[in-house]
Protein backbone atom coordinates (compact mmCIF):
# COMPACT_ATOMS: atom_id res chain seq x y z
CA UNK A 1 0.00 0.00 0.00
CA UNK A 2 0.99 3.34 -0.88
CA UNK A 3 1.15 6.16 1.83
CA UNK A 4 0.59 9.94 2.11
CA UNK A 5 -0.09 12.84 3.92
CA UNK A 6 -1.75 16.07 3.35
CA UNK A 7 -0.01 19.70 2.86
CA UNK A 8 -1.66 22.49 4.92
CA UNK A 9 -3.73 24.80 2.09
CA UNK A 10 -6.10 25.20 4.30
CA UNK A 11 -6.56 26.71 7.38
CA UNK A 12 -5.05 30.11 9.18
CA UNK A 13 -1.49 27.98 9.87
CA UNK A 14 -1.85 26.82 5.89
CA UNK A 15 1.25 29.90 4.97
CA UNK A 16 4.01 29.62 2.40
CA UNK A 17 6.60 28.65 5.36
CA UNK A 18 4.54 25.40 6.42
CA UNK A 19 3.50 24.55 3.11
CA UNK A 20 7.68 24.64 2.02
CA UNK A 21 8.81 23.09 5.31
CA UNK A 22 6.41 19.77 5.26
CA UNK A 23 6.73 19.23 1.93
CA UNK A 24 10.54 18.87 2.15
CA UNK A 25 10.02 16.59 4.98
CA UNK A 26 8.10 14.06 3.36
CA UNK A 27 10.02 14.61 0.10
CA UNK A 28 13.28 12.99 2.46
CA UNK A 29 11.54 10.40 3.86
CA UNK A 30 9.51 6.99 2.69
CA UNK A 31 6.65 8.69 1.62
CA UNK A 32 4.78 8.41 -1.74
CA UNK A 33 2.42 11.09 -1.73
CA UNK A 34 1.10 14.62 -0.57
CA UNK A 35 -2.51 15.84 -1.44
CA UNK A 36 -3.95 18.73 -1.36
CA UNK A 37 -7.91 20.16 -0.85
CA UNK A 38 -10.01 22.00 -3.31
CA UNK A 39 -12.58 25.09 -2.26
CA UNK A 40 -12.15 28.61 -3.70
CA UNK A 41 -15.18 30.13 -2.23
CA UNK A 42 -16.09 28.84 1.40
CA UNK A 43 -19.28 30.91 3.18
CA UNK A 44 -18.42 31.83 6.56
CA UNK A 45 -21.50 29.84 7.89
CA UNK A 46 -19.57 27.16 6.41
CA UNK A 47 -15.89 28.06 7.32
CA UNK A 48 -16.04 26.25 10.36
CA UNK A 49 -12.39 24.17 10.62
CA UNK A 50 -10.94 26.58 7.88
CA UNK A 51 -11.93 29.70 8.26
CA UNK A 52 -12.60 29.99 4.72
CA UNK A 53 -8.59 30.35 4.16
CA UNK A 54 -7.92 27.58 0.57
CA UNK A 55 -4.78 28.54 -1.18
CA UNK A 56 -5.72 26.96 -4.47
CA UNK A 57 -4.67 23.84 -5.29
CA UNK A 58 -3.33 23.81 -8.02
CA UNK A 59 -0.85 26.40 -7.49
CA UNK A 60 -0.36 25.13 -4.26
CA UNK A 61 0.83 21.98 -6.55
CA UNK A 62 3.11 24.09 -8.99
CA UNK A 63 4.92 25.55 -5.98
CA UNK A 64 5.64 22.03 -4.44
CA UNK A 65 6.73 20.68 -7.64
CA UNK A 66 9.75 23.33 -7.70
CA UNK A 67 10.78 22.81 -4.42
CA UNK A 68 10.52 18.62 -4.22
CA UNK A 69 12.38 15.85 -6.24
CA UNK A 70 10.69 12.64 -5.45
CA UNK A 71 7.52 12.59 -3.67
CA UNK A 72 4.35 12.45 -5.44
CA UNK A 73 1.73 15.24 -5.97
CA UNK A 74 -2.06 15.37 -6.43
CA UNK A 75 -5.24 16.93 -6.01
CA UNK A 76 -8.37 15.29 -3.50
CA UNK A 77 -10.09 16.17 -5.04
CA UNK A 78 -9.98 19.14 -7.78
CA UNK A 79 -13.92 20.31 -8.34
CA UNK A 80 -13.56 20.10 -12.45
CA UNK A 81 -17.01 22.42 -12.46
CA UNK A 82 -15.54 25.40 -11.21
CA UNK A 83 -12.72 25.61 -14.07
CA UNK A 84 -12.72 25.66 -17.76
CA UNK A 85 -11.94 22.55 -19.02
CA UNK A 86 -9.44 23.49 -21.32
CA UNK A 87 -7.84 25.47 -18.47
CA UNK A 88 -7.62 22.31 -16.11
CA UNK A 89 -5.79 20.07 -19.04
CA UNK A 90 -3.21 23.17 -19.32
CA UNK A 91 -2.61 23.45 -15.62
CA UNK A 92 -2.06 19.83 -15.78
CA UNK A 93 0.40 19.16 -18.51
CA UNK A 94 2.35 22.13 -17.06
CA UNK A 95 2.43 20.67 -13.54
CA UNK A 96 3.02 17.21 -14.94
CA UNK A 97 5.94 18.87 -16.99
CA UNK A 98 7.71 20.44 -14.00
CA UNK A 99 7.72 18.01 -11.77
CA UNK A 100 8.81 15.73 -13.36
CA UNK A 101 5.72 13.29 -14.03
CA UNK A 102 4.86 13.15 -10.48
CA UNK A 103 1.14 14.43 -10.32
CA UNK A 104 -1.95 12.71 -9.41
CA UNK A 105 -5.27 14.49 -10.57
CA UNK A 106 -7.97 13.15 -7.78
CA UNK A 107 -11.33 15.09 -9.81
CA UNK A 108 -14.69 15.51 -8.24
CA UNK A 109 -18.06 16.68 -9.33
CA UNK A 110 -18.50 19.18 -5.92
CA UNK A 111 -21.24 19.78 -3.69
CA UNK A 112 -21.17 23.40 -1.80
CA UNK A 113 -24.28 25.67 -3.66
CA UNK A 114 -22.88 28.70 -2.73
CA UNK A 115 -19.45 27.68 -4.89
CA UNK A 116 -21.09 27.10 -8.03
CA UNK A 117 -23.39 30.06 -7.45
CA UNK A 118 -20.33 32.58 -7.19
CA UNK A 119 -18.98 30.96 -10.41
CA UNK A 120 -22.36 31.69 -12.62
CA UNK A 121 -22.36 27.51 -12.80
CA UNK A 122 -25.93 25.53 -12.79
CA UNK A 123 -25.33 23.05 -9.73
CA UNK A 124 -27.54 20.16 -11.47
CA UNK A 125 -24.93 20.55 -14.54
CA UNK A 126 -22.11 19.39 -12.42
CA UNK A 127 -22.17 15.74 -13.67
CA UNK A 128 -22.31 16.42 -16.86
CA UNK A 129 -19.73 19.59 -16.58
CA UNK A 130 -17.71 16.92 -14.63
CA UNK A 131 -17.58 14.40 -17.67
CA UNK A 132 -16.98 16.79 -20.38
CA UNK A 133 -13.75 18.21 -18.39
CA UNK A 134 -12.63 14.87 -17.89
CA UNK A 135 -13.12 13.60 -22.09
CA UNK A 136 -11.41 17.45 -22.55
CA UNK A 137 -8.22 15.72 -20.26
CA UNK A 138 -8.17 13.07 -22.54
CA UNK A 139 -8.46 14.06 -25.72
CA UNK A 140 -6.04 16.54 -24.90
CA UNK A 141 -3.19 14.10 -23.49
CA UNK A 142 -3.83 11.89 -26.64
CA UNK A 143 -2.23 14.04 -29.43
CA UNK A 144 -0.21 17.24 -29.71
CA UNK A 145 -2.87 18.47 -31.76
CA UNK A 146 -6.24 19.05 -30.73
CA UNK A 147 -9.64 20.56 -31.49
CA UNK A 148 -11.24 22.46 -28.66
CA UNK A 149 -14.55 24.57 -29.16
CA UNK A 150 -13.88 24.67 -33.22
CA UNK A 151 -10.13 25.76 -33.17
CA UNK A 152 -7.58 23.40 -33.57
CA UNK A 153 -4.40 23.98 -31.68
CA UNK A 154 -1.29 22.21 -30.53
CA UNK A 155 -1.25 21.21 -26.98
CA UNK A 156 2.27 21.72 -25.50
CA UNK A 157 3.60 20.16 -23.74
CA UNK A 158 1.80 17.35 -23.77
CA UNK A 159 3.98 14.55 -21.17
CA UNK A 160 2.11 11.69 -19.99
CA UNK A 161 -1.16 11.98 -18.92
CA UNK A 162 -1.38 11.65 -14.83
CA UNK A 163 -3.42 9.19 -13.56
CA UNK A 164 -6.87 10.32 -12.64
CA UNK A 165 -8.90 9.46 -9.67
CA UNK A 166 -12.67 10.33 -8.94
CA UNK A 167 -14.07 10.97 -5.98
CA UNK A 168 -17.06 10.78 -4.63
CA UNK A 169 -19.98 8.02 -3.94
CA UNK A 170 -21.48 4.83 -5.54
CA UNK A 171 -22.96 4.41 -8.15
CA UNK A 172 -22.04 7.76 -9.91
CA UNK A 173 -17.99 7.61 -9.27
CA UNK A 174 -17.33 4.20 -9.79
CA UNK A 175 -18.62 4.57 -13.21
CA UNK A 176 -17.08 7.40 -13.82
CA UNK A 177 -14.03 5.99 -12.43
CA UNK A 178 -14.18 2.92 -14.61
CA UNK A 179 -14.81 5.16 -17.72
CA UNK A 180 -11.98 8.16 -17.06
CA UNK A 181 -9.85 7.29 -14.80
CA UNK A 182 -7.20 4.66 -13.33
CA UNK A 183 -8.90 4.55 -9.35
CA UNK A 184 -11.73 5.65 -7.19
CA UNK A 185 -11.39 7.97 -4.29
CA UNK A 186 -14.23 7.00 -1.69
CA UNK A 187 -15.03 9.14 1.25
CA UNK A 188 -13.80 8.32 4.68
CA UNK A 189 -14.92 4.98 5.27
CA UNK A 190 -14.07 1.80 6.97
CA UNK A 191 -13.10 -1.57 5.68
CA UNK A 192 -16.21 -3.53 5.79
CA UNK A 193 -18.09 -0.53 4.10
CA UNK A 194 -15.76 -0.38 1.28
CA UNK A 195 -15.32 -3.52 0.72
CA UNK A 196 -18.39 -4.40 -1.63
CA UNK A 197 -18.13 -0.97 -3.37
CA UNK A 198 -14.55 -1.78 -4.36
CA UNK A 199 -15.53 -5.39 -5.32
CA UNK A 200 -18.39 -3.61 -7.86
CA UNK A 201 -15.57 -1.53 -8.50
CA UNK A 202 -13.34 -4.22 -9.92
CA UNK A 203 -16.47 -6.17 -11.46
CA UNK A 204 -17.09 -2.99 -13.67
CA UNK A 205 -13.30 -2.49 -14.74
CA UNK A 206 -13.29 -6.16 -15.74
CA UNK A 207 -16.47 -6.01 -18.07
CA UNK A 208 -15.02 -2.77 -19.34
CA UNK A 209 -11.60 -4.56 -19.92
CA UNK A 210 -9.38 -2.35 -17.87
CA UNK A 211 -7.07 -2.88 -15.12
CA UNK A 212 -7.83 -3.13 -11.45
CA UNK A 213 -8.59 0.31 -10.43
CA UNK A 214 -6.53 1.65 -7.64
CA UNK A 215 -8.60 3.14 -4.56
CA UNK A 216 -7.38 6.00 -2.84
CA UNK A 217 -7.95 6.49 0.95
CA UNK A 218 -7.58 9.39 3.03
CA UNK A 219 -8.89 9.18 6.70
CA UNK A 220 -7.57 8.81 10.35
CA UNK A 221 -5.12 6.25 11.88
CA UNK A 222 -5.34 5.56 15.61
CA UNK A 223 -1.74 6.51 15.86
CA UNK A 224 -1.46 6.51 19.87
CA UNK A 225 -1.82 2.87 19.30
CA UNK A 226 0.55 1.74 17.06
CA UNK A 227 -0.60 -1.68 16.76
CA UNK A 228 -4.00 -1.08 15.87
CA UNK A 229 -2.75 1.69 13.28
CA UNK A 230 -1.14 -1.33 11.81
CA UNK A 231 -3.64 -3.22 11.84
CA UNK A 232 -6.24 -0.58 10.33
CA UNK A 233 -4.09 -0.07 7.08
CA UNK A 234 -3.72 -4.37 7.00
CA UNK A 235 -7.62 -4.51 7.18
CA UNK A 236 -7.65 -2.03 4.12
CA UNK A 237 -5.09 -3.00 1.68
CA UNK A 238 -7.17 -6.63 1.92
CA UNK A 239 -10.11 -5.03 1.19
CA UNK A 240 -8.65 -3.52 -2.20
CA UNK A 241 -7.44 -0.02 -0.90
CA UNK A 242 -3.84 0.80 -3.29
CA UNK A 243 -3.38 4.36 -1.06
CA UNK A 244 -3.87 5.86 2.06
CA UNK A 245 -3.26 9.47 2.64
CA UNK A 246 -3.44 10.46 6.58
CA UNK A 247 -5.85 12.93 7.06
CA UNK A 248 -4.97 14.90 10.78
CA UNK A 249 -4.76 18.40 11.84
CA UNK A 250 -1.23 20.11 12.88
CA UNK A 251 -0.41 23.23 12.72
CA UNK A 252 3.60 23.15 12.97
CA UNK A 253 6.59 21.27 10.88
CA UNK A 254 7.27 19.52 14.03
CA UNK A 255 4.00 18.30 14.41
CA UNK A 256 3.59 17.19 10.79
CA UNK A 257 7.09 15.36 10.97
CA UNK A 258 5.32 13.30 14.16
CA UNK A 259 2.60 12.26 12.44
CA UNK A 260 4.37 11.55 9.17
CA UNK A 261 6.94 9.11 11.03
CA UNK A 262 4.27 7.54 12.83
CA UNK A 263 2.46 6.85 9.62
CA UNK A 264 5.93 5.41 8.36
CA UNK A 265 6.36 3.09 11.04
CA UNK A 266 2.65 1.56 10.88
CA UNK A 267 3.39 0.92 7.40
CA UNK A 268 5.88 -1.13 8.39
CA UNK A 269 8.80 0.93 6.56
Amino acid sequence: MQIGLHLPNRGPHGKRELIRDCARIADAMPIDDLWVFDHIAVPPAQSQGSGGYYVEPLATLAFVAGITERIGIGTRVLILPYRNPYLIAKWAASIQELSGGRLRLGCGVGWMEAEFNVLGVARNRRGALTDAALEMLHRCFASDEVEVNGEKILFLPRPPRPPIFIGGAPPHALRRAVRFGEGWMPGNGEADKLREPIAELRRLAQEAGRPAPEVVLADTLPLDDPGRARERLQQLADVGVTRFSLNLPYETAREFERLANTVVRAAGR
